[in-house]
């Protein structure tokens, strides 16, 4: 078994420990001290995260898609993918560590897609884009932390309380869907993003492929009238 090599480390701010990135042959890893948060081998689910939203916005032109978490770049790639050519996204890293690494060893895993014109980084808390746009996005996709319930820092639960849902509606155009990635089902999310004033479809996809690796659960909320 070929050994993980260690490539670089980063605090994350506001939160406890670091982010450890590491490479074993053409494989990475992203950790949270010893937790493994992403890896490359397994990266279906954050693309099917941006394929199942970026769909039902695909036949708008000049539209715009918020993306809360850069990740391995792999959900920024298939919305480029998915969008007309004049849409634009917006990616937000709360990390400049994870940027940088995009940049560098693991910019062709995704087909480097921060290269792409029509991509804007912005190194800063999504909660912060939320809390002061209105009616800016045909789409945001949420991608931060483990899902509803924060590991990497406490603040992320922010983005999944109603008032965080509640900033979510109001910073998307009308009809306008809000796309969450979590590692699991929460039944009292479903009902927040319902009572915050979303239409909602819960669906389960695969980490690898479409019966292989972990089950994740995608929640899609169109943004109601």
């Amino acid at each position: 078994m070929v050994p993980w090599e260690f490539l670089d480390s980063a605090p994350v701010p506001g939160g406890k420990g670091e982010l450890r990135l590491y490479k074993r042959g053409e494989e990475f890893s992203i950790r949270l001290d010893r937790c493994e948060l992403m890896n490359s081998r397994v990266h279906d689910s954050e693309a099917a995260l941006a394929e199942l939203a970026c769909t039902r916005i695909a036949d708008r032109s000049c539209s715009r898609v918020l993306i809360g978490g850069l990740g391995m770049g792999f959900t920024a790639a298939a919305a480029l993918r998915q969008l007309r050519a004049d849409g634009q996204l917006v990616v937000a890293e709360l990390v400049p560590a994870v940027v940088k690494w995009n940049r560098g060893p693991l910019a062709d895993l995704a087909g480097r897609p921060l290269q792409n014109d029509r991509v804007t980084v912005c190194e800063v808390d999504v909660a912060q884009i939320l809390k002061r746009e209105h009616q800016t996005y045909d789409a945001i996709l949420l991608d931060v932390d483990n899902g509803p319930e924060g590991l990497t820092r406490k603040g992320n639960n922010w983005l999944y309380s109603r008032t965080g849902l509640d900033a979510a509606f109001t910073t998307l155009r009308p009809a306008g869907v809000l796309a969450v990635w979590s590692a699991s089902p929460d039944r009292a999310f479903a009902q927040r993003l319902g009572e915050a004033g979303f239409e909602v479809d819960e669906v389960q996809v695969r980490s690898r492929g479409p019966r292989r690796g972990s089950r994740h659960t995608i929640w899609l909320g169109v943004r109601r009238p």
